[in-house]
């Protein structure tokens, strides 16, 4: 593990030298400013925020909408999407209510996958009331986890990385310490795209030496990544920057 890092993930960890900015497209922006509705759901996102929370069997059925919520600068599926623009990033990091609104946006996803942010400053994050049910989703629907790259790597463009330092490590103790989200599947896409899409390299480095060493069952003491090490890791980068 850490050897390969996928092309896409490489790309975004570089800041996708080889893009342009097309001043033209701003539907990003727009969206998250209210005034335009996403396809195909045709929905502000506002509406989104007030409408779908907990709305478990649509937000898994539907499919067009995530790139509207964590636009990233590369294509997806949803033609009627647009990949971000760095004109856009400018515009939307400087707005403060378009950056609570992606807040919500992660706070949405977050329900979903059984899970509740305690703590915005830090990132820290907690099982949710629901998590018994949508742990069992997120083991079982595979496409999920290709979101979460999205959801990722559009956190990091919006200067909100710690929350993926929060996010990897919460699902690291699960795994760790009570065998939740502990598939081999959620593995393979925590430990190859998840982990590196982490554009601090302290963090990144520190965060894929622990996956390794909770990964290593060939030791007489195999190494348990407790709540409590959880914990003490987020609130040490949120006051002294370092884990």
């Amino acid at each position: 593990m850490g050897a390969f890092i996928p092309r896409d993930v490489q790309e975004f960890l570089d800041g996708y030298p080889d893009l342009h900015d097309y001043r033209s497209l701003s539907r990003n922006l727009r969206f998250y400013s209210n005034e335009l509705r996403c396809q195909p759901d045709c929905k502000l996102i506002s509406e989104i925020h007030e409408e779908w929370l907990g709305d478990y069997s649509l937000l898994e059925t539907k499919h067009g909408y995530i790139q509207w919520l964590f636009p990233i600068r590369e294509d997806g599926l949803n033609y009627a999407a647009q990949p971000l623009q760095k004109h856009e990033i400018k515009a939307m990091t400087k707005d403060d209510t378009i950056m609570l609104q992606i807040l919500t946006s992660y706070k949405l996803m977050l329900d979903f996958y059984g899970m509740r942010l305690e703590n915005e400053a830090t990132g820290l994050i907690s099982r949710s009331k629901n998590y018994t049910s949508q742990y069992k989703n997120l083991c079982r629907s595979s496409h999920n986890n290709l979101r979460i790259s999205r959801i990722l790597k559009c956190l990091s463009e919006f200067g909100y990385e710690h929350l993926n330092y929060a996010f990897l490590l919460h699902v690291l103790n699960e795994q760790s310490e009570h065998g939740q989200l502990n598939t081999s599947i959620i593995r393979h896409s925590m430990d190859r795209w998840w982990a590196n899409c982490v554009r601090g390299h302290r963090e990144r480095d520190w965060i894929n030496e622990k996956i390794v060493r909770v990964r290593n069952r060939d030791v007489d003491e195999p190494f348990v990544f407790t709540r409590e090490m959880y914990e003490a890791a987020i609130n040490n980068w949120n006051n002294e920057g370092r884990f």
